[in-house]
């Protein structure tokens, strides 16, 4: 596995939490959530809500998990942690993007062709003030 594209240990990826992990390609960032399954299986979704693209679902430090759901930070919309699918709020029927990630030698790795680096955290662009738009 390429190590420029390793995210975090796969033990830091439990199933009631999320970890923030920006991916980069060139000069473009964009930032994912991996959410751990109950099964044990690892995916990744983009950290943006479909209802308003320039919204992360969350805050600065991984997105809510309820009853199984990745919650949006901003307006409180639910998505299915196994498929990405909004199932409930604004957006219902919508789904989040994916990124493509493996799991070896007990490390998370972005293995996505569209992306050929990834790190923990936020992107370096990221604000963290409050915008304009209502918040949950």
């Amino acid at each position: 596995m390429d190590e420029d594209c390793r995210i975090v240990d796969a033990d830091e990826v439990t199933t009631d939490d999320t970890v923030v992990f920006t991916a980069k390609s060139g000069f473009e960032t964009t930032e994912g959530l991996l959410a751990r399954l109950d099964d044990g299986t690892i995916v990744a979704y983009t950290n943006y809500c479909p209802h308003w693209r320039d919204v992360r679902l969350d805050k600065g430090s991984g997105a809510n998990v309820r009853n199984g759901d990745l919650v949006c930070g901003k307006h409180g919309a639910t998505f299915a942690k196994a498929t990405g699918d909004c199932d409930y709020g604004p957006c219902e029927g919508a789904v989040l993007d994916t990124f493509e990630v493996t799991v070896a030698g007990g490390d998370v790795y972005l293995t996505d062709e569209a992306w050929d680096q990834a790190e923990p955290g936020l992107s370096e662009e990221r604000d963290l003030s409050s915008g304009s738009r209502i918040d949950f």
